[in-house]
């Protein structure tokens, strides 16, 4: 995965979150806006730990470590 289009899709996301938080804000129903948010969250969560683990393991193949 390309950094530019991580982050192409981190910003997708955050801006897509904002504009379903607020309608649902808007509508009263702020618990679903928070599960909303949440999801987006652990969404951008897991692919920036998957680019870690990445990175992780191509430094470990550079160093020969285990």
């Amino acid at each position: 995965m390309n950094s530019i289009d991580l982050i192409f899709k981190i910003a997708g996301v955050g801006i897509l979150v904002a504009v379903l938080n607020s309608i649902l804000k808007t509508a009263g129903k702020e618990e679903q806006a928070h599960l909303v948010t949440l999801a987006g969250l652990a969404i951008v969560f897991i692919w920036v730990v998957q680019v870690l683990a990445n990175l992780f393991d191509q430094v470990k193949s550079v160093f020969k470590l285990f």
